[in-house]
């Protein structure tokens, strides 16, 4: 079996080169669904199954979709506290796939993609899952960068004009219909910017259904490490933060709420008090969230017009931009009046 965007012959002949003895027989991949930017793919030779990460067809934004960084960040991130898949290899040659990639190992474990999906867990096992979460992340964010060999990762100073600036040309390179209000949040939020007050190692994308939880009810694995740098790490909080009210709404299409799970500010206060960060501003930074996410939502928007997606789902991503830009103003407006 094989899946589009994947050529299982090119990519064991590849491996045979680049980790001989590695596989074992010809390779079959399946897609896993759920992912909208990167596409992800398990391979398994029937013995052995690894997971293939490569950019989505068509339509890419500058800058985005970087097999060589998150191939860089998980392998320096593999002696450390955060867990992470261990790394094997990284093509950069476009001639075996159509565009770089890399093979990682499979964590065994489930993303919960849902609140509802993981509802069964009961109230104390979901708490205890929502700490781990905001724990993991303090443990990224604690890291010094130079000691993993991300000195040089990103620059730290200037991260939020730089950030602000990136999503606006972002939004420019997918826009392909009118979004009222958009641009007004991306001036909002460069006239309110505040002052960074934690800097270092930045997920970018961190959230409950990018980690592997493990039968035990551990994280196992953090995931999909596309948009990593180094920056304001509040920013990580403040999209973090989103996700979660998001899913409490029970999703922008209403599958099923988070009933069981603690509020946004029990994770908030977590991360403060574990770190001794004011969050005072998180607001401002759940805005840019807002901001960031109805710019990514556009994109894929853009390339499923386009006829350049691959699986099922695309069609609702459309519809959550305006409602996006809409909580991001809100947002701001509790900022002011705080």
């Amino acid at each position: 079996m094989t899946a589009v965007g994947m050529d299982t012959a090119r990519l064991a002949d590849y491996l045979e080169r680049a980790c001989p003895g590695l596989v074992s027989g010809p390779l079959d991949a399946e897609l896993i669904q759920g992912g909208r930017s990167n596409l992800t793919y398990t391979v398994t030779d029937t013995t052995t199954t690894w997971v293939v990460r490569r950019p989505p067809l068509g339509h890419v934004l500058t800058t985005a979709h970087d097999m060589a960084r998150e191939f860089r960040v998980l392998s320096a991130l593999a002696a450390t506290a955060v867990p992470v898949p261990a790394t094997i290899a990284l093509c950069q040659d476009d001639e075996v796939l159509g565009a770089p990639f890399y093979v990682m190992e499979r964590v065994e474990g489930t993303v919960f993609r849902t609140a509802a999906q993981a509802a069964p867990l009961g109230a104390a096992r979901l708490h205890e899952l929502s700490m781990s979460l905001v724990d993991v992340l303090v443990e990224l964010h604690a890291i010094d960068p130079a000691a993993v060999g991300l000195a040089d990762f990103g620059k730290q100073e200037g991260y939020l004009t730089r950030q602000l600036a990136r999503w606006g040309k972002q939004l420019d390179a997918s826009r392909s219909r009118d979004l009222p209000g958009i641009d007004e949040l991306h001036d909002r939020l460069v006239a309110e910017q505040p002052e960074s007050t934690r800097s270092g190692l930045v997920h970018g994308d961190y959230r409950l259904d990018n980690v592997i939880v493990a039968e035990d009810g551990r994280i196992a694995a953090v995931l999909d490490w596309e948009m990593a740098t180094l920056g304001d790490q509040l920013t990580d909080v403040g999209l973090l933060l989103l996700y979660w009210q998001i899913m409490l709404d029970g999703g922008f299409r209403g599958d099923g709420g988070g009933a069981g799970f603690p509020d946004g500010k029990v994770l908030a206060a977590r991360y403060a008090e574990r770190t001794s960060t004011p969050i005072d501003r998180l607001p401002w930074y759940v805005a840019f969230a807002c901001f960031k996410l109805a710019v990514i939502a556009e994109g894929i928007h853009y390339r499923y017009v386009a006829g350049q997606t691959v699986g099922a789902g695309f069609e609702t991503f459309g519809p959550l931009v305006p409602q996006l830009v809409q909580r991001g103003h809100a947002m701001l407006a509790t900022t002011r009046e705080a």
